[in-house]
């Protein structure tokens, strides 16, 4: 499905099968010589067959077109070698550019899963089910890497690159200042709160997260257009409502560990979630992977603000309130 959302500017409705994110929003901005898409979706057959339906329908020629992608992860960036040619640039943050480097691997998170009390047994399952290990570019890109405050221009519209950490480490927002316009990516969605995850004591991106939203909180925008669901109109008020939401998740975290010493895959445990399943055990092994990784965004917060303790004692870490 394409939807025109300004002159030259439309947004392509890419199904993302069996997550609970339903549909990725790829924008597409039509320049007399050189246009833009903004995200991508998975590197699947069925996202592939949507972008190319709309691209089609726009009349859009991916010999004329370049890319920017908004974050790291798998449903935005998956289909970006596919669609680009040898023409496209592809626009990305320098952070999580790093992400793509040969070198990097899955291991330091099964390690440090496993340092969290995450099952040994389930931790393969959980890698082979993880959306960012199936259905990522097949290949490196050839970024250019782009930084907090560069602008692009196309069709007519100014794009400032702001850097909003928290959702991943390199983030990027776009801002269209004469058209009060917000490419928000995954860092303000209307319908559901953006994940925010830990997988490294060294980063506190909850806190990360909160500050980036207080960055953009008052911004002239007219239009919030996020890269998943619907779009919408009060970006100062749906900041708000996400910061009290991560406030009583922590206030949450701190109920589930009363007086004990828990670890952050048994606090995941206890914490309440929106999915459908009556039990910790019913949940699938992946939706196990982001909660303990959210859960642990939580401690790691919450221990920066002096509430909580991290006990490295044992072969698993655990928790205390203080």
């Amino acid at each position: 499905m394409v939807k025109q959302i300004r002159e030259r500017l439309y947004a392509i409705e890419v199904p993302l099968p069996n997550s609970p994110l339903k549909d990725l929003n790829s924008y597409v901005i039509k320049g007399e010589n050189r246009h833009l898409i903004i995200d991508t979706g998975f590197n699947r057959s069925v996202c592939y067959e949507a972008m190319l339906k709309g691209l089609a329908e726009l009349d859009v020629d991916l010999n004329k077109t370049d890319f920017m992608l908004t974050h790291m992860h798998a449903d935005h960036t998956g289909l970006v070698m596919r669609l680009a040619t040898e023409a496209s640039k592809i626009f990305f943050s320098r952070i999580d550019a790093m992400v793509f480097d040969e070198d990097n691997s899955w291991q330091p998170l099964i390690d440090f899963a496993r340092l969290n009390g995450f099952p040994a047994e389930a931790l393969q399952n959980a890698l082979n089910a993880h959306p960012g290990f199936k259905y990522s570019p097949e290949k490196k890109p050839d970024f250019t890497r782009i930084d907090d405050g560069d602008v692009l221009e196309y069709g007519g519209y100014r794009l400032r690159a702001i850097a909003t950490p928290g959702h991943t480490q390199g983030h990027i927002c776009l801002y269209e200042a004469d058209e009060k316009l917000f490419f928000s990516g995954d860092h303000v969605l209307f319908d559901i709160t953006p994940h925010i995850e830990s997988w490294d004591y060294s980063v506190n991106s909850l806190a990360d997260y909160l500050a980036s939203l207080d960055k953009v909180r008052d911004l002239p925008v007219e239009l919030v257009l996020p890269g998943h669901r619907n779009f919408f109109t009060d970006l100062r008020g749906r900041i708000e409502e996400i910061k009290t939401h991560h406030h009583e998740r922590a206030d949450e975290v701190m109920a589930v560990l009363g007086s004990r010493s828990l670890n952050a895959y048994e606090i995941a445990a206890g914490m309440t979630w929106d999915i459908d399943c009556d039990t910790w055990e019913e949940f699938p092994v992946a939706q196990k992977w982001f909660a303990t990784g959210e859960a642990i965004a939580h401690l790691r917060y919450l221990e920066s603000e002096g509430r909580i303790s991290r006990s490295t004692a044992q072969e698993v870490v655990t928790f205390r309130g203080l």
